[in-house]
């Protein structure tokens, strides 16, 4: 089951299982009942400290993980490999008593709450997405006692993913009804159970003094400033809805100078690392909703709170792009999905559909193939913009059917989840229906500047923040960089690059303004 490489690795890891643990396991004679079996026999034959013992549950294949003694509150429903071999390792430290390195104080909020909470997790094992979910909600179990949690194996139980009409992951359910969808931070997860968390912390920041450098947004651009800012021992401070940005949901970065392969999660987990070895305070959770200027720069927080400082650099990146056609909004997350790694495999066996014929919605078809009966690709324009490479093997595939000229109008449901999208072909001028169980949008980026329409940052016609060479911006004291601003190139070392520039901009402003201030308080004493 488990290779020489990952049990090497593992060996490594239970080497620091401090208290007996126990496996419980519900297995039958199926091919994945008898895999998750022999991986947990594989597991406990790796250390004294691990017992196992079988059981039933209510979702069979699944695998307990407990200290021994204790009824499991943490379960996987799946054989928990791919992205999820982490949270599986994971589980089985903290069970034995290996401490986790998540704020203290955040640790000991999860302790102090109080109710019953049952939690399940959908997830598939091709989302890079959802261990960090999955993690989280383990590390709660683990810590409280009135806290259960199980990882569903979309795939594998997919009677229950019809059942309760689940079409993207992770979907978290809490006591039986909807949690939340999509990444949720350990941090975001907390303070939404906890119903007085949000005003706490508004007040905490409210009290923060001003900084000499504030960078908005956790991306590349955001990570480089402020490690730039940090160096240069200036008060520092990083504020963000969640550390990495857009580079979280990438998969294979295969671009990055020095680096032949690397993986968006991996990558934001280095430069997280980087970042927090500077004085840097990192204030995730929140989001920016207002700039203004009056001597200091102040940026309200959606949360209430008001942060300030001497000088501003924004990086709040960009999102994915939306078709804006009725049904995309009613069906998102019911159909329609913007992630092919992560939902494609809630779609095996049926017809999905991809919008965009660009790098990204060729090679979502091209993955997409290989797990679903077949993918239409629907492109505006009259020619795709994908790499060649990437074109002649998405059109050498049998399942894969490519349309052009085709604007997509509408997207069809039946009130619960999707049925098929309507698209107009730009030369003739005729309406056609496709009918798909799935839509996966790839049309590209735009840029989070929404909050900064009503300041008077100038923004392109497209939504972008205008800068000069330096990262300036049109406010003195603000400056921006990365996939929000005018930069013509969109990719992750060209941002960090940026941010490196804004943050070096930033301090030559610092110090010619304090320059400036003390020659007029020097005037001033002259002339009194």
């Amino acid at each position: 089951m488990l290779d020489a490489n990952l049990k090497k690795q593992l060996d490594t890891y239970l080497q620091n299982i401090v208290k007996p643990i126990e496996l419980s396991v519900s297995v039958d004679d199926s091919p994945k009942g008898k895999e998750l079996h022999e991986l947990a026999v594989e597991i406990a034959e790796m250390s004294s400290k691990i017992g196992l013992v079988a059981v039933e549950n209510q979702r069979t294949p699944s695998m307990g993980v407990a200290e021994a003694g204790q009824s499991p509150r943490v379960r996987f429903a799946g054989i928990p490999m791919g992205h999820e071999f982490t949270s599986l390792v994971l589980a089985l430290l903290q069970a034995g008593g290996h401490p986790s390195k998540a704020d203290p104080a955040l640790l000991e909020q999860i302790r102090n709450l109080e109710g019953k909470f049952h939690f399940e997790t959908y997830i598939s094992l091709s989302c890079q997405n959802c261990p960090d979910v999955v993690q989280a909600l383990n590390l709660m179990a683990t810590l409280n006692p009135n806290i259960t949690h199980v990882m569903i194996d979309g795939a594998l139980f997919q009677d229950e993913v019809e059942s309760r009409q689940i079409m993207a992951v992770p979907t978290v359910f809490l006591n039986g009804e909807h949690f939340g969808q999509g990444r949720m931070t350990l941090a975001e997860i907390v303070n939404k159970v906890d119903s007085g968390a949000a005003q706490r912390k508004a007040a905490e920041l409210n009290e923060k003094a001003p900084y000499e450098v504030l960078i908005v947004g956790g991306g590349p651009a955001g990570a480089a400033a402020a490690i730039y800012a940090a160096r240069k021992g200036i008060r520092t401070g990083l504020v963000a809805d969640r550390f990495g940005g857009q580079v979280m949901d990438t998969v294979g970065i295969e671009n990055f100078i020095s680096v032949p392969y690397t993986e968006g999660p991996k990558l934001v987990g280095s430069l997280e690392q980087h970042v927090k070895e500077y004085d840097v305070d990192v204030i995730t959770e929140q989001t920016a909703s207002k700039l203004s200027s009056n001597g200091l720069v102040e940026i309200a927080l959606e949360s209430g709170a008001t942060l300030r400082s001497r000088s501003v650099i924004l990086a709040t990146g960009a999102r994915w792009r939306e078709m804006n056609v009725p049904g995309e909004q009613e069906y998102r997350g019911k159909g329609v999905a913007y992630c092919p790694h992560c939902d494609g495999p809630l779609f095996k066996g049926k017809r999905v559909a991809v919008i965009g014929g660009g790098n990204s919605g060729i090679e979502a078809a091209i993955d997409l193939a290989g797990i679903v009966e077949h993918v239409t690709v629907l492109e505006f324009s009259d020619t795709l913009r994908a790499d060649e490479v990437l074109q002649r093997k998405a059109r050498s595939l049998s399942n894969v059917n490519i349309i052009m000229n085709a604007a997509t109008t509408e997207v069809r449901g039946d009130g619960n989840k999707v049925v098929g999208l309507t698209y107009t072909d730009r030369v003739s001028g005729e309406s056609a229906n496709v009918d798909v169980a799935g839509i996966f949008v790839q049309i590209g980026l735009v840029p989070n500047t929404d909050w900064l329409k009503d300041s008077e940052v100038n923004l392109t016609r497209f939504g972008e923040i205008e800068i000069d060479a330096r990262g300036a911006t049109s406010v003195p004291g603000v400056f921006a960089a990365g996939d929000v601003t005018t930069v013509p190139f969109k990719q992750i070392v060209i941002a960090m690059g940026a941010g490196a520039t804004a943050s070096l901009a930033a301090f030559d402003h610092l110090i010619r303004t304090s320059t400036e201030s003390e020659a007029e308080a020097e005037q001033e004493k002259a002339s009194a």
